[in-house]
């Protein structure tokens, strides 16, 4: 990045708006908005924010779905110098609840469709203020009118009271506060929330400067197709992950075009690309599968498309294959973790990428190959552990030092965040993905911790132990099973009983797909579960 790049996420938006307002800055189910109006709209939401009492810095969970207003109030919590905390709007009120306390948010930018969420999560949190939406606030009236009267709109009762906003009041009104709040380069401006091998998901504060740099650096790696103010991408990542941010979102502090849905609807996403031009699309694996396996992929134009990325975990060869075959374009892939702030390594748009590699290494970041026994690095070509630095890095969970300790750690000097990712390098620096720590697991881009799900299944009172692994799924990455032992005098458990109960107390992408009922659960002599021995049981069932 030059001296003369902005520092902060909110300058780097704000130049985008002087540089072009009436250029279009989102799509959002056929409705355009200019970046002048996207800029009037962050200034507004930004003045009714204090308005409400909203403090500088203070921390603001957004859990809406793709939608302008995500959007808007993630850049108006950085107009305000706040730190906007993007949960998932699939998260339920406990999942809600913890992020709330853990990470101090005061204020929830809630769908409409989640109020009743956030309600219920109040009285176990500090939330002292709920701002509501819903997802087609922005769109033009005779839009709303034909979608209610068709009802394709979803909508959640609201109730009226002094700790409840409406998105859309705070918008429509031009306020006297004069914004004259900077956050600071180096200042917090997220903390996102990422799964992986505890009980609890981790806070993961990420600065201005660290998201800046990392975003440039990966939306870069498209300019030999186009110069990154042409870019017009099609979302097919939500916004509240880091793949999602870094490698879509980031488009509008570099004047491109983003494209939002609500949520994966294979026509309608197809169609927009087709409509809109769409130079880029990002996905996970799973979600090229589905657009192949869609029966209606033949009636759509995709040729527009220039750059499609794929992250979120390993994309198989012939999924890439068949993309080729179908539409003559490659799919790039890229690795890399909220940890990181996306990618660690991309694969280059110019050049010919060995198959199966995740890419090489980019500039901002140094890699090591360690054996994660001895921390000691290995041989060229062997497979060891991932572990990453940078000079903006994020050094610390937010509120977890236990945590943190076993995840960052000094070699030679330097801070390295530990991803547990087994992968190998070859001579000309390409990384290649080996397998996967026992303690995480890999469904539908999301990395899912088997000890948060061992922990809501052995609340239940007829269970007394639990083990959770991955099995292989060339669909979704890996689906969730479960071996569960019973207490001896527990009769007429069903799976099906244990399954509805991880419903009620875990977002949906995290409940198992299977259960099995095992006497006894592999144990290490000081007593230590033994995920990697039913892991293997699994692969091998698998490969069979």
């Amino acid at each position: 990045m030059n001296h003369q790049s902005p520092k902060t996420i909110i300058e780097a938006f704000e130049r985008q708006v002087e540089k072009y307002p009436d250029k279009t800055a989102i799509i959002f189910l056929g409705t355009k908005i200019t970046y002048a109006q996207l800029g009037e709209y962050v200034k507004r939401f930004a003045g009714g924010l204090y308005q409400t009492g909203v403090q500088e810095g203070e921390k603001m969970i957004i859990y809406i779905p793709n939608s302008p207003q995500w959007v808007i109030a993630w850049l108006g919590i950085q107009k305000t110098g706040g730190i906007a905390v993007p949960i998932t709007p699939i998260y339920t009120s406990h999942d809600l609840q913890y992020i709330a306390n853990d990470s101090g948010a005061e204020t929830v930018i809630c769908a409409d469709t989640n109020y009743g969420y956030v309600q219920r999560a109040m009285g176990g949190a500090g939330i002292r203020r709920i701002i509501v939406t819903n997802v087609v606030d922005l769109l033009p009236w005779w839009k709303r009118a034909f979608g209610k009267a068709f009802d394709k709109i979803p909508s959640g009762k609201v109730s009226k009271d002094d700790k409840t906003y409406l998105f859309r009041n705070l918008i429509n009104q031009t306020y006297a506060h004069a914004l004259t709040t900077k956050p600071k380069e180096d200042g917090i401006a997220e903390i996102l929330y990422t799964g992986g091998t505890t009980k609890f998901p981790k806070g993961v504060p990420i600065t201005h400067d660290l998201f800046m740099e990392s975003a440039e650096e990966q939306l870069r790696v498209s300019t030999p197709l186009f110069p990154l103010e042409e870019n017009v991408i099609l979302a097919g990542a939500p916004l509240f992950h880091i793949l999602g941010q870094a490698c879509e979102l980031a488009t509008l502090c570099f004047g491109g075009t983003l494209i939002l849905q609500p949520k994966v609807n294979l026509d309608g996403m197809l169609e927009t690309i087709q409509r809109f031009k769409a130079k880029t699309f990002v996905g996970v694996p799973a979600l090229y599968r589905m657009i192949l396996e869609h029966d209606r992929v033949d009636f759509y134009n995709l040729q527009s498309l220039q750059y499609c990325f794929c992250a979120g975990d390993v994309l198989p060869i012939e999924i890439g294959t068949r993309w080729y075959e179908r539409y003559k374009k490659l799919i790039f892939q890229g690795y890399g973790a909220t940890e990181t702030c996306g990618g660690v390594t991309m694969c280059p748009v110019n050049v010919e990428n060995p198959p199966k590699s995740m890419g090489l290494v980019v500039p901002s970041k140094k890699v090591k190959i360690i054996n994660p026994d001895t921390l000691e690095a290995v041989p060229l070509g062997e497979p060891g552990e991932l572990v990453v630095s940078s000079d903006r890095m994020v050094k610390a969970y937010w509120n977890k030092p236990e945590e943190t300790a076993v995840s960052f750690i000094e070699l030679e000097g330097r801070k390295w965040y530990r991803t547990g990712d087994i992968v190998s390098q070859d001579e000309k620096g390409y990384l290649y993905f080996v397998d996967r720590t026992v303690d995480t697991i890999k469904h539908k881009g999301y990395r899912v911790s088997a000890s948060e799900i061992e922990s809501v299944l052995q609340e239940h009172p007829a269970v007394i132990g639990a083990c959770v692994v991955g099995v292989p799924d060339q669909d979704v990455g890996e689906r969730i099973k479960a071996f569960v032992v019973l207490k001896e005098d527990i009769k007429g458990i069903t799976g099906y009983d244990l399954i509805k109960w991880c419903r009620q107390k875990l977002a949906s992408y995290k409940v198992p797909q299977y259960i099995e009922f095992r006497d006894m659960l592999p144990k290490s002599k000081v007593g230590k579960l033994l995920r990697r021995e039913l892991r293997a049981e699994e692969r091998k069932r698998h490969e069979e």
